[in-house]
């Protein structure tokens, strides 16, 4: 069995848990930045996609998919090809990041209804409007930022190059 550091782990949280720590992050006035997605292969995209979202505020949560959800995506047969606890660990090892929280639904949106983010972010091949969570979100006040993918970069694209 492998043994992972608590400073590590302690970034993987339950949703009681990120409630809890995003409430003793408003006491201290960080602004906090919610994105979701698989991150299955983390690559340049990703990097470059989660630093401009840091840079929005000054705490960010990542919503992964879990195994279940990727599958129920249809992104294809094989994915994801690493499980949710490899994605999430590798997730809570950048500096970026500052919680990771799985989530078995189709859709994060009771997770950010839990958080009450005050900045939902994602790729601009997304409409704001269209982004689970923006309403509510912007029922607070909260801002929904679309950040440009870098051209090139993707998994599915990855995925390709290695078959």
């Amino acid at each position: 069995m492998i043994s992972y550091p608590q400073a590590l782990l302690n970034k993987i949280l339950t949703r009681d848990a990120i409630t809890k720590r995003a409430n003793i992050w408003r006491m201290f006035n960080k602004k906090i930045v919610f994105t979701n997605g698989c991150f299955d292969i983390l690559h340049q995209g990703h990097i470059d996609y989660l630093s401009k979202a840091r840079d929005l505020g000054g705490a960010l949560v990542i919503g992964l998919n879990s195994d279940g959800s990727v599958k129920r995506l249809n992104k294809s047969p094989e994915r994801p090809i690493n499980k949710e606890q490899s994605r999430a660990l590798v997730l809570a090892a950048l500096v970026l990041v500052d919680a990771v929280v799985l989530f078995d639904e189709d859709t994060p949106y009771d997770l950010i209804k839990a958080i009450q983010p005050d900045i939902l972010v994602k790729g601009a091949d997304y409409k704001a409007e269209d982004i689970i969570g923006y309403d509510i979100v912007k029922a607070h006040g909260g801002e929904v930022a679309t950040i440009e993918l870098t051209e090139g970069f993707s998994t599915t694209e990855l995925i390709k190059r290695i078959k």
